[in-house]
């Protein structure tokens, strides 16, 4: 895959990304309930979250296309303003096109983090294809960039900083927070 990702990040207006792995570690957690029912739940990462809040200051909408479904996940993607939340789709595809066509977004100014095989369809059919570094190595192999860390521990915070900086506004975000 070509180096040149900072040119191809400058043009997005929508990121996309898988849930497990990417959003998380991909651990899976069953817990009781208080009647004694088991709940899954799962772990995200704080600093994922505020970076999704930036992209929203920025005018960037955010979706997630998960083949699991699970209340822990809905209940994230309110948190963090995503526009589209799919869930129970491992035929994304589909899921996709109907996202292009409702954002306005063309295939090239869309972004999609993924880390494993179902997210490779996606991933060759979008302007920027990002592979958590956890993701499996057919997946990394289709990726315009790979991030130095995995899902669930930081790896959405990296690609978005990326897109940031390829798009020039990360300055203002050091200064809002005076971390300049």
């Amino acid at each position: 895959m070509p180096e040149d990702y900072v040119k191809l990040a400058s043009k997005i207006k929508l990121l996309l990304m898988d849930v497990d792995g990417v959003l998380t570690d991909g651990r899976l957690y069953n817990v009781p309930d208080a009647a004694g029912n088991m709940v899954e739940t799962k772990g995200f990462d704080s600093q994922d979250g505020i970076a999704l809040q930036w992209l929203n200051w920025k005018g960037i909408k955010t979706g997630l296309i998960s083949g699991r479904v699970s209340p822990a996940t809905v209940e994230r993607a309110k948190q963090t303003k995503f526009a589209y939340v799919y869930q129970g789709h491992i035929e994304k595809i589909p899921i996709l096109e109907e996202i292009l066509r409702d954002s306005g977004c063309a295939s090239s100014e869309t972004a999609y983090i993924g880390d494993d095989l179902t997210d490779v369809v996606v991933m060759r059919r979008v302007g920027l294809a990002i592979a958590t570094a956890n993701a499996r190595a057919e997946v990394k192999a289709q990726a315009h960039y790979v991030t130095s860390q995995p899902g669930g521990n930081g790896a959405v915070r990296e690609a978005i900083e990326m897109i940031l900086k390829a798009q020039g506004v990360w300055d203002e975000i050091l200064k809002k927070y005076e971390a300049v």
